[in-house]
């Protein structure tokens, strides 16, 4: 037999892993179909009804590439946000992004540094670089942006990555806090702001667009409040001399003509954006209720979940199996201490949250 090809050494030594075990793989593994879908945080509202409009007009012509340089979003974008589209580059949801962004700004060995617990993802993205990463713990069950700012200095790290509204937690660093973190910031380290969320943030919490910082840039989606987790488009922006480079490496055709027709669309319906947050926030007070009638704590949410601190490690995971194996509930819990002690739950609709409920309090009776 022949050898097998030479792995590269970052390759081989990587896990055998992804960052998240899907619905879908639980649901073959159990041979059932879930009753809910709780745990990645897709928008369970739907998109507006004119982006499925507009992805059935865009249909006619799916036998086309879509355009490369995504002009036409990238103009509607920088019109929201109030930049030109020389500051915006387009990719196949954050997840893409922060892959561009560790290989073009992080050598292997390099450093970069992150929240321990925070979006698996990155993780990833670093470890199949080659990065090597620091770890600054939470504080509190929220982000410690001094302390990731003082490990970067102490590291000479060329990345901080920050999720802000966070994902695991919920938590929200408010616009002086990272006002502060960002001018301590050194100058030849990059701060990859993950505002997936962005859209659930109370108004005025986020720091002011700064298109000018070579140091900063910001990434948001079309997965969470608009609804297009399936469709893979997501937005970074900054300073053109940080984000034009990611263009010498990205995939030119990753966004396809219904994934641009579908964002287009669902920027334009800011209404929908609107209601469908409003819809969230009656959610998450929902939970905090549900939460608190069970003698556990909701975390405060500006995202699409809320975290609900169960006491313990062994808890949440023995909440999350049970969810799974005998009501179809898929819900997530973090790997990383403190954290674990959290179960993460994706704000539904009405329904689905009654149906949460009821599941969640015959878990809570069994386990005792």
């Amino acid at each position: 037999m022949a050898d097998s090809p030479t792995q590269t050494p970052i390759v081989a030594a990587l896990p055998a892993s992804v960052p998240f075990v899907p619905p879908e793989a639980l649901e073959r593994q159990a041979g059932v179909k879930l009753r809910l879908r709780l745990g990645a945080n897709e928008s369970l509202f739907g998109p507006s009804p004119a982006v499925v409009r507009a992805m059935a007009a865009a249909s006619a012509e799916i036998q086309l590439y879509g355009d490369p340089d995504c002009w036409d979003l990238r103009e509607r974008i920088g019109r929201l946000i109030g930049l030109d589209s020389s500051h915006i580059v387009i990719g196949g949801g954050i997840d893409d992004l922060l892959g561009l962004f560790v290989r073009a700004y992080v050598a292997p060995g390099e450093i970069a540094v992150i929240s321990a617990g925070g979006y698996p993802t990155m993780i990833y993205q670093l470890d199949g670089y080659g990065a090597r990463i620091r770890r600054v713990p939470y504080q509190a069950f929220r982000n410690d942006a001094d302390a990731l700012v003082d490990a970067a200095m102490e590291a000479r790290a060329r990345l901080v990555y920050l999720a802000n509204p966070d994902n695991p937690t919920g938590s929200l660093l408010d616009a002086d806090t990272l006002g502060r973190m960002i001018r301590r910031l050194p100058a030849d380290c990059l701060l990859l702001l993950d505002e997936a969320y962005a859209e659930l943030a109370p108004a005025g919490s986020l720091p002011l667009i700064d298109g000018e910082d070579p140091r900063i840039v910001r990434l948001r989606t079309f997965s969470k409040v608009y609804g297009l987790a399936g469709m893979r488009v997501g937005y970074a922006f900054g300073a053109p001399a940080t984000i034009r480079p990611i263009d010498r490496i990205r995939n030119h055709f990753a966004i396809g003509r219904l994934a641009q027709a579908a964002a287009i669309a669902a920027l334009e319906d800011q209404d929908y954006v609107a209601d469908t947050a409003r819809l969230i926030q009656e959610g998450c007070r929902d939970y905090a209720d549900l939460a608190e009638s069970l003698g556990f704590r909701a975390l405060p949410s500006a995202t699409n979940f809320v975290a609900i601190d169960v006491g313990d490690a062994a808890r949440a995971r023995s909440i999350l199996t049970r969810l799974q194996h005998d009501h179809g509930v898929f819900i997530r819990v973090p790997g990383t201490a403190p954290l674990d002690r959290l179960v993460r739950v994706t704000v539904g609709r009405k329904d689905d949250r009654a149906l949460f409920a009821e599941a969640l309090r015959a878990v809570v009776r069994h386990l005792g």
